[in-house]
């Protein structure tokens, strides 16, 4: 399979430009942050607030960054925002941390999202406790 940044002679009617990972970073080989996860939950804040509690005007930002915010409005994990834009998971978390940075979106722990519909289902972790416990 082909990717966006794998050269691939298609003519002079490519549809993609090639696009190297290193040039979507800016540079930038490693996240600042240390605390994503494959299943790190993001979600797309809706209006943002700076420290004061004004409205948050976003830096510049790349077509990728906007292609995240937009997969962002549901919860998804870091895993599958990259599979969806076909960027390895290291591009991914670098483009997650700069957009976390500027307060567009949100990042928790996916334990976070069973306890916010309403709590994990106490029958179905006895279920899978007693299951172990049979092996």
């Amino acid at each position: 399979m082909n990717t966006h940044w794998e050269h691939e002679d298609t003519g002079d009617d490519a549809e993609e430009s090639m696009v190297r990972p290193y040039t979507i970073t800016r540079g930038r080989t490693a996240p600042e942050r240390d605390d994503l996860t494959l299943i790190t939950v993001l979600t797309t804040l809706d209006e943002p607030l700076d420290a004061r509690g004004a409205p948050l005007r976003p830096g510049r930002l790349q077509p990728e960054h906007r292609l995240i915010l937009a997969r962002c409005r549901r919860p998804v994990a870091v895993a599958e925002v990259a599979a969806g834009l076909d960027l390895p998971v290291s591009v991914t978390k670098i483009l997650v941390g700069d957009l976390i940075s500027q307060g567009l979106l949100g990042a928790r722990a996916p334990i976070s999202v069973a306890w916010a519909a309403g709590g994990a289902d106490r029958r179905l972790l006895a279920a899978v406790r007693d299951g172990l416990r049979r092996l």
